[in-house]
């Protein structure tokens, strides 16, 4: 199996305390941790774009270029870069940017995001997400991998003879598909023979996988090769103690108070996703997708989800109202003791020889 650490930087008081850092502090960390992740042998870093809310994680591309000047070896990507927002000519140009900076070291995952308000701050129509997801979508592929495009559609000015630069580092960077609560998603990146990212984090295993056997259904109902198929998931939070009960209660005033604080956000609003299902640390931890406890309890259940999912690349995210020696403390011990237990378990070919649509730095590394 394959390891992400995924930052969607969200910048909010602690939710006990009502401590927080300043914005620049919150930045330089996403930067530090990345290369922290680097050095801990972890296989990609992402950020994620948030344009409401908590978040300082507006300009994602400005974060991965500082990223891709900071790291040699890690892969970077998104989680998620919010297309349908986004005008596919200006994603082109900023990932490929961001690509040739890097080396070819970017993949990213693409969404329509878990924020409603975010489509009137654009001018857009939150009951027309998807449209504007797919076409979008369509538009970039093309854009990555054509010169000289012309196109008409709904939503774009229509195009002629445009090509984007600069062009991507060494063909096509992969794009990956976001998948939480809808079919859309799902369908889209079976269509095209693209990966699936399952968000895995606020709902119970079950609603996650019959996403992910509809994913594979789709996949080869399309023609493409199961082998394509690689999937990815998420985590309800992440920490870690030398024991379980020391674990859950250190950890419980931070993840009760946030639950609390999302479902306040979300009252009277009853579609999935939009709150925790597990509303206390002891249910997160027996029946949700949170990684807390030991290092041993916390790989053997990301092997147990694994024998569900069959999902190639776990992603985890350090709650950054955390003391900052202690983000580094949890990152250290799940790089040491986690992954190389779950590794021992769990194979992929991902990211390896046998991985057509790896990154152009992987590939170069080969020869």
């Amino acid at each position: 199996m394959r390891f992400q650490v995924l930052d969607i930087v969200p910048h909010a008081p602690h939710p006990v305390t009502g401590e927080i850092i300043s914005v620049h502090e919150r930045l330089e960390r996403v930067v530090a941790t990345a290369v922290r992740a680097e050095r801990l042998g972890f296989d990609s870093y992402a950020v994620g774009e948030r344009h409401a809310g908590e978040f300082v994680s507006s300009a994602p591309t400005v974060l991965l270029g500082a990223l891709a000047q900071a790291t040699d070896r890690i892969l970077l990507s998104t989680g998620v870069t919010v297309l349908s927002l986004l005008d596919p000519v200006r994603v082109a140009e900023d990932y490929a940017t961001v690509d040739q900076l890097s080396g070819g070291r970017l993949e990213i995952v693409i969404g329509k995001g878990n924020e409603d308000r975010h489509f009137g701050m654009f001018g857009l129509e939150l009951g027309r997400q998807y449209e504007y997801l797919t076409e979008n979508y369509e538009l970039l592929r093309r854009l990555l991998r054509e010169t000289d495009v012309d196109w008409t559609g709904t939503h774009h000015a229509d195009l002629h003879g445009v090509t984007t630069f600069p062009r991507p580092f060494d063909g096509p960077f992969r794009i990956w598909h976001g998948s939480a609560t809808s079919t859309h998603a799902v369908d889209l990146a079976a269509r095209w023979g693209d990966p699936l990212f399952s968000a895995n984090a606020l709902q119970p295993r079950e609603a996650y996988q019959v996403l992910i056997d509809r994913y594979r259904e789709k996949l080869v109902e399309h023609g493409h090769d199961p082998a394509v198929g690689y999937v990815g998931a998420g985590s309800g939070g992440l920490f870690l103690a030398d024991s379980d009960a020391e674990a859950i209660a250190q950890y419980r005033p931070i993840y009760e108070a946030m639950a609390a604080k999302l479902a306040a956000a979300h009252a009277g609003d009853t579609r999935k996703g939009k709150t925790m299902s597990f509303t206390t640390m002891e249910d997160a931890v027996a029946h949700g997708p949170a990684l807390v406890g030991t290092s041993q309890r916390v790989a053997e259940k990301i092997v147990d989800y694994h024998k569900a999912y069959r999902h190639d690349v776990q992603s985890v995210s350090i709650n950054p109202v955390l003391p900052w020696s202690q983000q580094q403390e949890v990152l250290e011990r799940f790089a040491t003791e986690v992954i190389p237990a779950v590794q021992r378990e769990v194979t992929t070919t991902l990211w390896g020889p046998e991985d057509p649509g790896r990154a152009g730095a992987l590939r170069a590394r080969e020869h």
